[in-house]
């Protein structure tokens, strides 16, 4: 298996941007990607290796809790 470093940040913004610090993360730290899950309706590419995650895809994904 091949190890690949991940970042997530969180967000309370619907209309997330790339910031310096997300582009010295991706850096610095070596990450493969970075997600960045915000309070929007959608998800989409913000740089290359960087995407916005909507909170509500991840609820969908999830399902309820049985």
């Amino acid at each position: 298996m091949i190890a690949r470093r991940l970042g997530f940040e969180v967000k309370r913004t619907t209309a997330p941007a790339i910031t310096p610090s997300m582009r010295s993360a991706l850096k610095d730290l070596g990450l493969a990607a970075l997600t960045v899950i915000h309070a929007g309706e959608h998800s989409f590419a913000l740089a290359k290796n960087v995407r916005a995650l909507s909170w509500r895809a991840i609820v969908r994904a999830i399902g309820p809790l049985p």
